[in-house]
């Protein structure tokens, strides 16, 4: 279901999302690169990494293009989603082996990568624990393992407001702003992106349940940390708001007001909130671990 979905959003994921590939998602990706590693970048690059569900490269694509990975292998059990991301790859003038592979069966030799990463992938997959005895099997001693932007369980249900407040808002938001309404056919409706996303989600994560998951593989010094809370917010109620029209119809004020006074909220969330409160109050979780050298 997973590879059904994602193969068939694989085109209009990066606009749909807002994804980057430019100075914006290089800082975005940046940031939470050295909020998981505890306020700090590496002081060298990554040498060998391995991405796992990659799809259109979001997280590792904008690491390389910082110098911050030297040789990719991205992985993901989309073909879809690592044709677009070896065309953005391409367009940046970047080298990436990509690889169709499940996060628990994965087909490289043991000790071959310094960093296994992800960006939004450990909810998408079912068995865990076995993962995360491939992720140990394929890092070299001393490597670490990162993971950001999975879904906590508290912080998946507090954005359930601002969604519901901003579908309830968007006719009156629309008028406003002078937007289309977003029809959609009925093959539309009845094709595997519409159909199946509500589908492919199999976590959302207790924080002390996600951090026991890296020790029962043998990794060490687990660390997981929330991000974003007013920043989700707002978000999820502009974003369901958004949802509602034709992109082209949506004003460049609009956008540009919607995306300034997220990163607003987003450093409201980075310099006073994150440090000082539980990671459970967060819609999003950060973590890391180590191999012992």
């Amino acid at each position: 279901m997973n590879t059904r979905y994602h193969d068939a959003a694989a085109t209009s994921y990066d606009s749909k999302w807002g994804i980057d590939f430019g100075e914006i998602g290089q800082q975005q990706v940046a940031s939470k690169l050295k909020r998981t590693l505890g306020g700090k970048l590496p002081m060298q690059p990554f040498g060998d990494a391995l991405e796992i569900g990659a799809g259109t490269g979001y997280f590792s694509l904008n690491l390389a293009s910082q110098g911050l990975i030297e040789n990719l292998t991205a992985t993901d059990i989309s073909p879809g989603m690592l044709t677009s991301l070896e065309s953005t790859a391409e367009s940046l003038g970047l080298s990436v082996t990509t690889v169709v592979t499940e996060a628990e069966t994965l087909p490289f030799e043991d000790e071959s990568f310094d960093v296994v990463l992800g960006h939004a992938v450990l909810h998408h997959i079912p068995n865990l624990d076995r993962a995360f005895s491939e992720f140990f099997r394929v890092l070299r001693p001393g490597g670490t393992i990162v993971f950001c932007g999975e879904p906590s369980r508290y912080g998946d249900r507090l954005a359930a407001v601002p969604k519901r407040a901003g579908s309830f808002a968007a006719p009156a938001w629309r008028r406003a702003v002078g937007a289309k309404a977003l029809t959609h056919s009925e093959e539309e409706l009845a094709d595997d992106e519409h159909s199946l996303e509500p589908e492919v989600d199999v976590h959302a994560f207790v924080p002390a349940d996600l951090r026991a998951i890296p020790p029962r593989s043998g990794f060490v010094d687990t660390r997981v940390r929330g991000e974003e809370l007013v920043a989700n917010i707002w978000g999820w109620g502009m974003r369901s708001m958004e949802s509602s029209a034709t992109p082209e119809s949506i004003p460049f004020g609009w956008r540009n007001f919607a995306y300034r006074s997220y990163i607003v909220f987003q450093k409201v969330d980075n310099h006073l909130l994150e440090p000082y409160l539980p990671a459970e109050l967060f819609y999003n979780l950060l973590m890391c671990a180590r191999k012992r050298p």
